[in-house]
């Protein structure tokens, strides 16, 4: 009774909304220079929601900064060209979705995950020699299909919440798989495919749920990686926890040490104290 078929799922994808032009652009502008600083600066100027968040972050005492930040040009002078875009896109895709989801989602409890992940694949991208950019965005989007299932299936979420509960808290795809007849990274693909998002990021969307193949793109190791320690840590990232052992194994699959893992995990922990302000309506 609570099959979903694709194309019901199909119908509503394409139901939805498309991106503001300003997330599209900045999302096509991952591999582009510092040289359209300026440029970015003015569109961005011209979304008070983005310039209200972005001027928030840089005069926070995370950066420690000794005089007031007022404007966007500012703020890009201070915090980098690539980190302003990273919270562009960020907060434009946050502000893209509905706030509200059915009972028993945590949207706040989403985004900070996805945050974190977003933060270790930036990391992590060095390492396999992937645009870091490009990774921080596959990192932030890598389960948006959930996105789609919470917030237009929701008698379906609750139904799979319920298998979930009944079932020794079965893993979150397995108990779609059960319920609906299919996964969120499989809505994933088809929202990502809708929207004409870069075809190596639907993969990343797509597959980073998949066992490691010798083969597969080096972005799916990442986001893989990236979200094995994500979760790792949550929800606070606050704990001096260390990092457990199935995980580093996952970081030794793409060359990352398990001594290497235990610094980047203390590296995003202090980064992360920024989401808070990423985060906040």
């Amino acid at each position: 009774m609570n099959t979903l078929t694709m194309d019901l799922v199909l119908s509503k994808v394409n139901a939805l909304p498309s991106l503001p032009a300003l997330v599209l652009e900045l999302l096509a502008s991952i591999d582009q220079e510092d040289s359209n600083a300026d440029a970015l600066a003015d569109k961005l100027s011209q979304d008070q929601a983005l310039t209200a968040k972005t001027l928030r972050l840089a005069n926070s005492s995370f950066y420690g900064m000794p005089h007031q930040v007022t404007s966007m040009q500012q703020s890009i002078a201070i915090l980098g060209f690539r980190t302003i875009r990273s919270l562009a896109t960020t907060a434009a895709l946050i502000g893209a979705f509905p706030s509200a989801a059915g009972a028993g989602f945590d949207m706040g409890g989403f985004w900070r995950h996805a945050y974190a992940t977003a933060l270790f694949a930036r990391e992590l991208a060095p390492t396999l020699q992937v645009n870091p950019e490009q990774a921080y965005t596959a990192g932030l989007l890598h389960d948006i299909g959930l996105l789609v299932l919470v917030t237009q299936f929701t008698d379906h979420f609750a139904a799979v919440l319920a298998f979930q509960s009944q079932a020794d808290q079965t893993p979150l795809l397995e108990a779609e798989r059960a319920t609906l007849g299919l996964d969120h990274a499989r809505i994933g693909h088809a929202l990502t495919s809708h929207w004409k998002f870069p075809e190596a990021l639907q993969h990343a969307v797509t597959d980073h749920h998949q066992p490691a193949a010798p083969d597969e793109p080096a972005l799916i190791s990442l986001v893989r990686c990236a979200v094995a320690l994500a979760v790792a840590i949550s929800p606070a990232m606050d704990a001096a926890q260390p990092v457990p052992t199935e995980v580093l194994g996952i970081c030794q699959a793409i060359g990352l040490d398990p001594a290497a893992s235990e610094a980047l995990v203390a590296k995003v922990k202090h980064h992360y104290e920024a989401a808070s302000l990423l985060l906040a309506a």
